[in-house]
């Protein structure tokens, strides 16, 4: 395939999973389209004109020309420089690799991460939580991102490719939309009346989640227990990155039993605990390889 084959693959199959459904999506797109369309010409440079099309910003070819022919590529969840300088030495020991693909953003896509987290409010309203309330607390949390990945050296990985002649691409929230759908459908088969540990057992059944079981970091209860019944289940795998705490006390207050996530920070669970909400955490990893390999 062409390099730009793959990346259009890519966002589309993300869209295809979108909690927000074509249409959530392609008037996430038509925004984008009139805010450019209303920018002087002399201000056309500062946007990113592939949201025209692609409405994950996470999501980006970062390095190398478009019509590369690829046959062979090294895929990672995380490719930083020592990822980089490992293809280098399988290019100097004779492997082909015409492509690094990453799931974790780097470059321009990291630095714009908070742009994705709009998702949430969208996965919170499919549970009862108003679209409304759901933006307003997402403001100050994707600020709050802005403001911590700003300062980042965000270039290192993409110059290491670039000096080295390596095509660089990112595929982030097209595969966590693809786990997500993927999981909240296992998980609505299951019904409100299963168990926790039933829902592990589900877990568990999945080769990536199997194989994470073997490495030590399998499936997980981060607050509950395995006998209790786990209500409704709600996923919590897109959206580029933790949400504001405050989504908890209204999804407990929306009906939701059993968050079942990549991770959750302590101050998260805590706050879980006390809505009684239970928290069962997949694994982040294994659950990111699941959504790249989806």
């Amino acid at each position: 395939m062409r390099l730009r084959e793959m990346y259009e693959y890519a966002y589309r199959a993300g869209i295809a999973a979108d909690p927000r459904g074509q249409d959530g999506v392609e008037q996430l797109l038509a925004r984008a389209r009139k805010t450019y369309s209303e920018l002087p010409a002399d201000r056309r440079w500062e946007f990113d004109e592939e949201s025209l099309v692609n409405p994950y910003a996470d999501t980006r070819i970062l390095v190398g020309d478009r019509e590369t022919e690829v046959s062979c590529v090294l895929v990672g969840i995380d490719m930083e420089v020592g990822e980089v300088l490992l293809a280098d030495r399988l290019r100097s020991q004779g492997r082909n690799v015409d492509l690094l693909l990453a799931h974790h953003p780097e470059g321009r896509a990291l630095a714009r991460l908070e742009e994705v987290m709009g998702v949430q409010a969208d996965v919170w309203r499919q549970f009862g939580v108003s679209i409304a309330y759901g933006d307003a607390i997402l403001t100050d949390r994707m600020a709050e991102i802005m403001r911590a990945l700003h300062p980042r050296n965000n270039e290192r990985t993409v110059a290491a490719a670039r000096l080295l002649g390596l095509p660089y691409m990112c595929c982030h929230t097209p595969a966590d939309n693809q786990v997500n759908a993927y999981l909240q459908a296992r998980c609505d088969e299951l019904g409100t009346d299963s168990t926790v540990g039933e829902l592990l057992d589900m877990l568990k059944s999945i080769p990536e989640y199997r194989e994470a079981v073997r490495q030590g970091a399998g499936p997980t209860i981060f607050e509950g227990d395995a006998k209790r019944r786990t209500g409704r289940i709600m996923v919590d795998m897109t959206g580029g990155t933790s949400g504001p705490i405050e989504s908890l006390s209204k999804l407990a207050e929306a009906g939701v039993g059993t968050i079942l996530g990549m991770h959750m920070g302590e101050e998260h669970r805590k706050r879980a605990k006390e809505e009684k909400l239970t928290v069962v955490i997949a694994g982040h990893a294994s659950s990111d390889s699941l959504g790249m390999n989806l």
